[in-house]
């Protein structure tokens, strides 16, 4: 296991984290907030999850990827745990979302994950081409837009997960553990539809 990749993945969950905080903080704000954790990975090129799904190759890279996912969550972790020195209602705005996610369903929840993943991919393609502004627009818009249309991002929704109180998450574990996984199946399949949709000449 490379040093370096752990320590990439939970810088990574550190900025969504952050991020995250700064949504449910405040929404309407937060949302493009939001953009700040996303450009903040790939100017910096860490490793994130819904940055990576959409451009690996062979089994091993598919190995790195779950190595990926777990360092994001000890990214996200650490700033859940912040979180809750704040002043601010984030506990309760946790909950709320969360308990939004459960009434959809796991399986709603997975198919609207698949739009984030690929919001994501798409956005995380253009950016590495190039420090032109033109190429961050896509990053611009697709962070805010996955959050305003309600397709679960992961590694977002671990930190919202952590940040929840405890007492909620433990009555809740199994159906949490279920939904979160569907989420990271969506969210993969999302970041690989372009591999199918449109030539590799793009990528």
């Amino acid at each position: 296991m490379k040093k370096g990749l752990v320590t990439s993945s939970i810088f990574a969950g550190i900025c969504i984290g952050v991020a995250g905080f700064g949504f449910l903080a405040e929404k309407s704000v937060g949302m493009f907030l939001f953009i700040f954790g996303l450009a903040a990975v790939v100017s910096y090129k860490l490793k994130l999850y819904t940055g990576t799904a959409g451009f690996i190759s062979g089994v091993k890279e598919l190995g790195n990827l779950g190595i990926i996912l777990v360092g994001n969550l000890i990214g996200c972790l650490c700033v859940s745990l912040l979180s809750r020195c704040s002043a601010m209602n984030l506990q309760q705005t946790a909950q709320s979302l969360l308990e939004s996610r459960l009434s959809l369903g796991w399986w709603k929840c997975g198919f609207l994950s698949i739009g984030c993943g690929m919001l994501m991919s798409a956005a995380v393609t253009f950016a590495r081409r190039g420090k032109e502004f033109g190429n961050w627009i896509p990053l611009i818009f697709a962070v805010p837009l996955f959050i305003h249309c309600g397709f679960p991002h992961c590694v977002a929704d671990a930190f919202y997960y952590m940040t929840c109180p405890l007492s909620f998450l433990g009555a809740n574990c199994i159906p949490v553990f279920i939904l979160y996984v569907s989420i990271v199946v969506g969210n993969f399949l999302g970041c690989n539809i372009w591999r199918v949709l449109v030539d590799k000449e793009s990528f």
